[in-house]
């Protein structure tokens, strides 16, 4: 988590290593950083229903594969592009959608 903070949030990094502030309900009080996580786990609900559709319709076999085209397609994102807080978001979306199509 330490490197994703130095990486994207650099003042929250600050902050806790400074122990400012910092309790065991809220460690890190941003909410930037609870935005981001937000959307993270609405963006795994929104994957779930296109992978539940996607194996309805087309079968165990094609959901599999649309996962992993999706997750490699994550990947090259994350490659290509590293310090966009925008793209991570995209990548960590396809990485969720391949996961709900795995399961």
């Amino acid at each position: 988590m330490d490197d994703f903070l130095k990486e994207f949030f650099p003042k929250i990094y600050r902050r806790k290593q400074a122990h400012l502030h910092e309790t065991d309900y809220c460690k890190y009080d941003n909410q930037l950083l609870t935005l981001f996580t937000s959307l993270l786990y609405f963006a795994g609900l929104l994957s779930t229903f296109g992978a539940s559709y996607v194996t309805r319709n087309k079968g165990r076999r094609a959901s599999i594969l649309v996962g992993a085209v999706s997750f490699f397609l994550g990947g090259a994102i994350n490659t290509g592009i590293q310090h966009l807080l925008m793209h991570l978001e995209i990548w960590m979306t396809l990485l969720q959608w391949c996961t709900c199509l795995q399961c």
